[in-house]
């Protein structure tokens, strides 16, 4: 028998906290990687648009595909923008955003391929997936999401996982230590 989760019509599970209380950490990334993304897609649509103009090629119809072409290149190069607060971690992505609750987990893993993802899953049924290179980059993610899974892990719900949290901790680590050991000049 399974077991049905429902979701209020707001998007949000009824006893998050509210997205504007509270201090909330974001990626503070995601706003360069953002306007890359944005420079790269106008870009490529601007290259081959001048291309086609220089050859005498350029028709409306070949300019409206380049420009489909730009904005498809947009999509998949912009980063999906992770927040957290005590307890919660949001993904907002181009269409939508999810949220978990850190504190209920239930799940950790970690897709392997060529882009390498975190998959979160939460005892209310919320998942998001994003790249742990974001908790890496930005260690007030990481504290929020490691006091969530602890608490997780300590309330018995956090049942797979614990095994990829301590790597992505070993990781995190490894590379603080190295940090430091550049900005003090003892490479």
């Amino acid at each position: 028998m399974s077991r049905r989760i429902e979701e209020p019509a707001s998007g949000r599970f009824p006893d998050l906290p509210p997205y504007d209380d509270g201090p909330w950490v974001h990626d503070g990334a995601w706003a360069g990687e953002a306007r890359s993304a944005v420079g790269c897609a106008v870009l490529f649509v601007g290259l081959l648009l001048l291309f086609d103009a220089e050859s005498g090629r350029l028709t409306a119809l070949r300019a409206l595909l380049w420009t489909a072409l730009a904005c498809l290149l947009f999509a998949v190069l912009l980063p999906t923008r992770v927040s957290a607060c005590e307890g919660v971690l949001v993904c907002r992505g181009l269409l939508g955003q999810r949220s978990v609750r850190t504190d209920r987990l239930v799940a950790v893993r970690r897709s392997d391929g060529v882009a390498q993802r975190l998959v979160l899953r939460d005892d209310l049924g919320g998942r998001v997936e994003f790249d742990p290179r974001i908790l890496v980059a930005n260690p007030p993610l990481w504290r929020l999401l490691d006091e969530g899974a602890r608490v997780s892990a300590a309330g018995g719900s956090l049942v797979c996982g614990t095994a990829e949290l301590r790597r992505l901790s070993e990781r995190l680590d490894r590379e603080t230590a190295w940090t430091v050991f550049r900005i003090s000049g003892l490479e």
